[in-house]
């Protein structure tokens, strides 16, 4: 076996993943930055290249026919010879247990697919540095095991220097623990010293019966999006402004870590009660509510926390982890920006959850649905102006059940494209019979919301193509209201699709303005005819003074890129008459009219009062 190389000034990289192109990227990546880099298909020639020569580092796929990534990753620790070389897995799997047990097989780290290359570089870098530090270590005992031996007789004389020797293998050794238990990014602990401090919690706890202590797993709701739209680096730094909002809503000796990602656990130790938790919890969200000022942007996050009381029934620390990230999981299903307590009668729950679902698949097939419908009143003339349609669900046990119970298991589902065609042939139908109502003079536009999931059909303009052939009503008239999530999660394939409903002269409107994270210099890009503001930010105009700037800037915004306002949520005259000073153009709420069903329009439209 031979173990030289031939370029031996150069680290040493050995990639094992059966898919040729993650071969060839990741290797050109690391060639260009001065590595000697390796490749294998599987575990035979993965074998073959570390009798060739040891590698200083492994990169190692998950998913490969015949031997897995974690059966190559057991294999390799259990020979003397590879035992300590490090092995970081790159996968597309990105479920927590999957990544457990990537580290409980030997992993040193875990990058999960699509990678980015930097980030893949920063880490490689990362573990020879590790890599080299500890076997510098090694050296550093073996020499003074060595000195030891030869000098025994001089050990008076070389003993302050055997101190120094020894003072400095455990300062590179502190140095490494720290490295190896905190996260490189925000220096907070890691995923390893969170669950020893679980560990430890959880042995308390059986020790002593007066011991509590309370877990809280979070989550950033859409923080892949500030990645994907401003960029890594951006998003390091919301990274590091929420850890140190977290930071200062704890105490001292509660645990904070970076579990990976945009994802925190909180270690609260002797919480008096339940109650002292959930207060944790609101002061949490309700830091994280406020908006972040960073260099170059200002951008708004939101959490979901999952919350597990201390139970000394835990066997092991990983399942308190696992509860509290089930608990994170049904408050992101519940609407997200909120918190939710892990119980074990979360099962039944589960299996109402399951239920509904159900239900909702045969609601879709009976179109137990309804649309109502909310009015768009002009602020300049005090007429309605058109409507926005809304749907309900009709159950037949459970009576009319409003959309934030049923939208989100509707989008998890993939049920929301067809709720959300049924609901655009319906609104479609109805304002073919308001355009040739003889009652009705002026014309009336109906709002009808596109669910993200509508933009991933391949056939979504021929949809709207039939519809709008068969309801004969005037495109014009229509208008599609989007959020800026749909256009950032996918820009290019969207924008095509928005210039394709405008070559059809219908209207394209940006709902919820103010409360994503795409940047303004999107917005022109679009073929938008209005803006949205959402009603959080009318609420606040009239509580707080110092957001009275958010809708003059936004009404602003859309007056320079030629597009109305339409503000949402008006509940007060109060505010109407702000709005109406900031010469906003269209506004919709309970001031005017709560949404209705069809058989009211008429008589809304025929007697409503001028505002």
């Amino acid at each position: 076996m031979n173990y030289e190389r031939l370029e031996p000034d150069k680290k040493d990289i050995l990639l094992i993943d059966d898919m040729a192109d993650n071969l060839r990227v990741l290797s050109s990546l690391l060639t260009r930055e001065g590595y000697n880099v390796r490749k294998a298909l599987n575990w035979q020639m993965a074998l073959t290249a570390c009798q060739t020569v040891l590698p200083d580092l492994i990169l190692l796929d998950i998913m490969m026919p015949e031997v897995d990534g974690y059966e190559v990753c057991q294999r390799l620790k259990a020979w003397d010879m590879t035992a300590n070389i490090p092995v970081i897995f790159i996968s597309a799997l990105d479920d927590v247990f999957d990544k457990i047990k990537a580290f409980q097989v030997g992993g040193v780290d875990y990058i999960t697919k699509p990678f980015e290359l930097q980030e893949v570089l920063v880490r490689v870098q990362n573990q020879l540095a590790l890599r080299a530090a500890q076997l510098e270590v090694i050296k550093l005992n073996i020499e003074l095991e060595e000195r030891v031996k030869q000098r025994t007789w001089e050990l008076e004389n070389a003993l302050h220097k055997l101190q120094d020797e020894v003072a400095s293998r455990q300062q590179l050794q502190s140095k490494l623990l720290d490295l190896a238990l905190h996260d490189s990014l925000t220096g907070l602990a890691n995923r390893v010293l969170f669950i020893r401090r679980v560990e430890k919690a959880l042995n308390r706890a059986k020790q002593n019966s007066d011991y509590q202590f309370a877990l809280l797993y979070l989550d950033c709701d859409r923080f892949k999006v500030v990645n994907d739209s401003l960029g890594h680096l951006v998003g390091d730094e919301l990274l590091l402004a929420i850890a140190h909002r977290l930071k200062i809503s704890l105490r001292e000796n509660d645990t904070l870590a970076r579990l990976g990602g945009d994802e925190f656990g909180i270690l609260l130790e002797d919480p008096t009660n339940m109650n002292m938790v959930l207060e944790v919890a609101e002061n949490i969200l309700q830091q994280l509510s406020l908006p972040f000022k960073l260099t170059r942007y200002e951008v708004f996050m939101n959490a979901s926390i999952g919350i597990a009381w201390g139970n000394k029934e835990y066997d092991i620390p990983e399942y308190l982890l696992r509860d509290a990230d089930t608990a994170m999981y049904r408050a992101k299903a519940l609407g997200r920006a909120r918190y939710h307590v892990f119980d074990p009668i979360m099962y039944q729950e589960a299996i109402q959850l399951l239920e509904l679902e159900n239900d909702l698949r045969r609601a879709v097939a009976r179109q137990e649905f309804i649309v109502y419908y909310q009015p768009i009143v002009s602020l300049y003339t005090g007429k309605i102006a058109g409507f926005e349609a809304l749907v309900r669900w009709k159950h037949p046990l459970r009576g009319l059940i409003p959309p934030s119970d049923f939208i989100p298991v509707a989008e998890e589902t993939g049920l929301i494209s067809d709720i959300n065609t049924w609901v655009l042939q319906s609104a479609c139908q109805q304002l073919h019979l308001w355009e040739n109502h003889p009652e009705i003079t002026q014309p009336i536009t109906m709002s009808v919301n596109l669910s993200a999931r509508m933009f991933s059909q391949p056939n979504l303009i021929a949809q709207i193509d039939e519809i709008l052939y068969e309801t004969k009503v005037n495109p014009e008239n229509l208008e599609l209201e989007i959020t800026e999530s749909v256009i950032m999660e996918n820009i290019h394939a969207v924008k095509t699709i928005l210039q394709q409903l405008q070559e059809r002269r219908i209207k394209l409107v940006m709902d919820d303005f103010g409360t994503g994270y795409s940047s303004l210099s999107y917005l022109h890009s679009f073929p938008l005819s209005a803006l949205k503001i959402d009603k959080s930010f009318v609420k606040r105009m009239q509580e707080n003074q110092e957001d009275m700037g958010l809708v003059p800037a936004m009404i602003g915004i859309a007056d320079s890129m030629g597009m109305r306002t339409i503000a949402e949520g008006v509940e007060t005259r109060e505010q109407l008459d702000q709005l109406r000073s900031l010469n906003c153009e269209f506004a919709q709420g309970f001031l005017f009219s709560q949404p209705i069903e069809q058989q009211s329009v008429i008589h809304l439209l025929t007697k409503a009062p001028q505002w």
